[in-house]
């Protein structure tokens, strides 16, 4: 998966939800500020293995991220 195709993800989530796309980027990025702030160890070296290119990952960057990695599994 690339970004353009989470985009497009993005907007299918979108209007099967009945919201904006924006929406749907906002939620990811909820769940993506909340994994970031846990104490656990365990999650925090999950998420040090994440490329990202600002100060935390977008979330087209993280679901690229995870669609590859769910599968190389």
């Amino acid at each position: 998966m690339n970004q353009k195709k989470a985009v497009k993800a993005f907007k299918k989530i979108a209007a099967r939800e009945g919201v904006s796309v924006a929406e749907v980027r906002k939620e990811i990025q909820k769940a993506i500020d909340i994994g970031l702030a846990s104490p656990d160890p365990a999650v925090q070296e999950q998420w040090s293995k994440m490329p990202y290119r600002g100060e935390k990952p977008t979330p087209e960057e993280a679901v690229v991220y995870l669609a590859k990695r769910a599968k190389s599994k």
